[in-house]
């Protein structure tokens, strides 16, 4: 296993544990009210910070995404049309966003550094040196994945969202999502039997 640590990775933030109600906030987001978003802000952080630092893999652009996606659920509330859930339509934004930011850089997924990707996927109370192998292992291992891939990943194991959701925030068929799935999940099982040998 790859033991290399060139850098320190960002750490994910810990995950807030208040129980927000999002519809309330946004409604108080369209009158105006500072406060609201502030909270909203604290709300999405940590997933969007997750969400895209696993999507595009560029944690130099983690922060200027997250600013660019909220800052645009506050200027512009009235975008969001009620046909999905906020966090949809947050997510949405931010899957854009990333990949515009992908494609700016023109970086392939390949040309990404490992050791830039140490980030934690687990607990980050939990002790960080029983984890390090396996972080090692699952970057390498999303790492062959492209973003899209990577973002169906994402969005359905850590953030526990249905196809159909995972479809509108990724602009695409649900037919789509589950294809990219099936290969993402093809490309994951190759790898582990590579590794396996």
């Amino acid at each position: 296993m790859l033991h290399l640590f060139t850098k320190q990775a960002p750490q994910i933030p810990e995950k807030s544990t208040t129980g927000v109600d999002e519809y309330a906030l946004f409604k108080r987001i369209v009158e105006g009210d500072v406060l609201a978003f502030e909270a909203f802000y604290k709300h999405y952080y940590t997933r969007l910070f997750r969400f895209i630092l696993r999507t595009t893999r560029q944690h130099e652009t983690i922060e200027e995404l997250i600013q660019e996606t909220l800052l645009l659920v506050w200027e512009k509330p009235e975008r969001f049309n009620y046909t999905s859930k906020i966090s949809t339509w947050v997510f949405g934004i931010a899957y854009q966003k990333s990949l515009k930011s992908i494609s700016k850089t023109a970086r392939r997924s390949h040309d990404v550094d490992v050791d830039e990707l140490n980030e934690i996927i687990c607990d980050p109370l939990a002790n960080l040196a029983e984890n390090t192998e396996t972080q090692d292992w699952l970057n390498c291992a999303l790492d062959c994945l492209s973003a899209d891939q990577r973002a169906v990943i994402e969005l359905t194991f850590y953030h526990g969202l249905a196809y159909q959701d995972i479809a509108k925030i990724l602009d695409c068929p649900e037919n789509t999502v589950k294809t990219r799935m099936f290969h993402a999940r093809k490309k994951l099982q190759a790898f582990v039997e590579d590794q396996e040998n």
